[in-house]
């Protein structure tokens, strides 16, 4: 590919700006002219159906991937921090479902009102839906799009070839690289993808869609910032018993900035080490908990599975009871622990959230894709969040 060839400097060039332009585009396609719209909608009826088509595979082989091939005989001072990433992620999903409460958001989906839903009645159905689907024929939950099933199945595979041999891991993670590639390919394709949507939905409900937008933005924007400057640093005074705030502060700064812009957690692990190195931090434990951190952190998109899902839920009438959203804050930060490392990946598990509640994944991959139009601002700060905490709270256990 040459390097001044049109397709080259889009595959290189700057997706968030593609993103924007796609928007743009696709609202004056659609405000202008619905013939049009009508006809450009395939774009994002193609995109969809590649991520409907990916999500399975890239949940199944990341997860059973992390627990495969996760070093054995760690040294202790990493549990802890283990301990606080599972708990921030937890409280970051907990305080979503708060937030979701306090400001429902309701989404515009087509054809919502014309799909036949069967929503629990109670958490003691879900629950019996999630032991059913947990069980599920392996090849079946992939092909029908089972994430529960295929969640469940992904671990207990990583755990069985955990102790096998370097060359049994090597090709896990080789397929696991391929996977995310294709992945990164669907995501390059996201403007196009963008445009069709924004364009067909423009075209048949108007500004009210993008009105719906900001305030699901706002919520999830909120909802992150009080995670980062509220949370956190209760987490952290609550282990350290000091302030926390220089420490959050100096790693908002110099890490969450930087991966604002990357959105990128694995592209961020440099960045952190040095910070870590910075801060004076024992090398034994951050060069293991940064890496893991970047693929188990995640706080932001616990937030963003959790509030997406609701949002749908609150836009569909289906009823929430107390149980059921503890629940959700529980499934929310499991799959948020498997979300992809590129950008959007905890897009792509909203599905797994949603079918929770029954709601079919024609409906679950809408909502995805209106994740992907607010992505500009929400997968930003999402991995800012998400990498500044790796560093927190190592910072938090691994004090000299």
């Amino acid at each position: 590919m040459k390097e001044n060839s049109l397709l080259y400097k889009y595959a290189n060039g700057n997706l968030v700006l593609q993103i924007i332009v796609g928007i743009v585009l696709g609202i004056l396609v659609g405000f202008f002219s619905k013939e049009l719209a009508s006809t450009v909608s395939i774009l994002g009826s193609l995109f969809v159906g590649a991520l409907k088509a990916i999500a399975p595979i890239l949940v199944f082989v990341l997860v059973s991937t992390a627990i495969a091939t996760k070093q054995i005989g760690v040294e202790t001072r990493i549990k802890p921090i283990i301990t606080l990433y599972l708990i921030g992620t937890f409280l970051a999903a907990l305080v979503a479902v708060l937030a979701s409460f306090l400001f429902p958001t309701s989404l515009v989906l087509l054809d919502a009102a014309n799909t036949n839903l069967a929503p629990p009645d109670s958490v003691i159905t879900v629950l019996k839906g999630v032991l059913f689907n947990m069980v599920d024929n392996p090849v079946n939950a992939l092909q029908t799009g089972n994430f529960i099933g295929i969640l469940v199945w992904a671990i207990a595979l990583g755990v069985a070839m955990h102790y096998s041999s370097n060359e049994t891991k090597n090709v896990f993670f080789d397929v696991s690289t391929g996977i995310t590639k294709i992945v990164k390919f669907i995501i390059r394709l996201a403007p196009f993808g963008i445009f069709g949507l924004v364009a067909n939905t423009i075209a048949q409900t108007g500004f009210s869609a993008l009105l719906s937008y900001g305030k699901l933005l706002a919520v999830l924007v909120g909802t992150m910032l009080f995670i980062a400057f509220v949370v956190n640093p209760i987490i952290v005074f609550i282990k350290t018993k000091s302030n926390p705030f220089p420490l959050v502060l100096t790693c908002i700064k110099e890490s969450g900035i930087t991966a604002f812009f990357t959105r990128s957690s694995a592209a961020n692990i440099p960045v952190n080490l040095n910070l870590c190195k910075k801060l004076d931090l024992d090398e034994n434990t951050y060069s293991v908990s940064i890496p893991l951190g970047a693929t188990t952190n995640m706080a932001g998109a616990a937030v963003t599975i959790t509030i997406l899902t609701l949002a749908t839920v609150n836009t569909l009438g289906i009823p929430v009871d107390i149980g059921t959203a503890l629940l959700l804050s529980v499934i929310s930060a499991l799959a948020a622990c498997g979300a992809s490392g590129v950008a959007g990946g905890s897009l792509l598990l909203i599905p797994l959230a949603c079918s929770l509640f029954g709601i079919s994944n024609d409906i679950a991959l809408q909502v995805v894709a209106i994740g992907f139009v607010i992505g500009v601002v929400q997968d930003s700060l999402e991995t800012a969040l998400n990498s500044s905490t790796d560093v927190v709270f190592t910072a938090a256990c691994a004090s000299k």
